[in-house]
């Protein structure tokens, strides 16, 4: 199978070709490259749900006399930090749709923290996409000022995972 570099150049190619869909296949073992459109993304959670009936949006409608909906209490950390100094600094990017995980296993500590120091081959993180765990290597040299995601989360090709100070 390809190795992680060759799947990101393959994604560079295409990126800047014309081409709307690539698959590769070797050994039994199928990759499949397609390009997003203009329009804005659904995460593949909501692209995954079926349409929900007519009748159950109408029912979702109508207030539910039993249930007191309740205003939720505002938490310390949801309000807008303070904007730092993002001058000299590198995003390191997702280099294909998958999950982001911060550490090999869930017993395992992070590969990275905020303050860590990391040069062009440090891994940062995991990337799983269709059952591989793909190790993301920083690919700069620098210090992890910001975690942009959180561990589990869905990630898009080109998205900003970390922040690096050089």
């Amino acid at each position: 199978m390809l190795k992680v570099q060759e799947i990101r150049e393959l994604i560079k190619l295409i990126d800047q070709s014309s081409i709307d869909e690539f698959t590769y296949e070797q050994d039994g073992e199928k990759l499949k490259l397609r390009k997003q459109s203009k329009k804005p993304a659904e995460t593949p959670v909501e692209a995954a749900k079926p349409a929900a009936p007519a009748v159950e949006h109408t029912e979702a409608a109508q207030p539910a006399p039993a249930k007191e909906e309740k205003q939720p209490e505002p938490v310390a950390e949801t309000q807008p930090e303070p904007e730092e100094n993002l001058e000299n600094t590198t995003e390191i990017k997702s280099p294909m749709v998958g999950t982001f995980y911060e550490a090999s296993s869930p017993e395992a500590g992070p590969f990275v923290k905020v303050g860590s120091k990391v040069s062009s081959d440090t891994t940062v993180c995991i990337v799983e996409a269709m059952k591989l765990f793909n190790e993301i290597e920083a690919e700069t040299e620098g210090e992890i000022v910001k975690i942009l995601v959180e561990n589990g989360q869905l990630v898009e090709y080109g998205q900003p995972l970390f922040l690096v100070k050089k």
